[in-house]
């Protein structure tokens, strides 16, 4: 999923994050005490924009960015299948772990 991909870089994580938290900002506000240029933070928003994890609005000469909620929500609930499935996985195993050995039953041994 491009998803994981636009999200596995910090400087684009931490952008989510703002979004997230802040509503509608531009390129310009995200990039107010970032690590990197302007122009970086605008790549960095298209690729956030190719994932379908931002929605841009033009306003006179100013874009917005905004989070989209919606692609979020279908990357967790992936995630979450993927645990589910890795708990129930998990706990087959500790119930064969767990199960008691049956006990072998003792043989005669003869000696000739």
């Amino acid at each position: 999923m491009d998803v994981f991909f636009a999200l596995g870089d910090g400087t684009r994580l931490s952008m989510v994050t703002r979004l997230g938290s802040g509503g509608a900002l531009s390129a310009t506000a995200l990039s107010d005490g970032a690590k990197v240029t302007r122009q970086a933070i605008v790549k960095h928003l298209q690729v956030l924009h190719g994932a379908g994890l931002v929605t841009y609005e033009k306003r006179g000469r100013e874009v917005l960015y905004s989070l989209e909620s919606r692609r979020l929500a279908d990357a967790s609930d992936f995630i979450d299948g993927i645990s589910a499935s890795w708990d129930r996985a998990i706990e087959r195993l500790r119930q064969i772990v767990e199960e008691p050995t049956p006990r072998a039953s003792k043989r005669e041994t003869r000696k000739e």
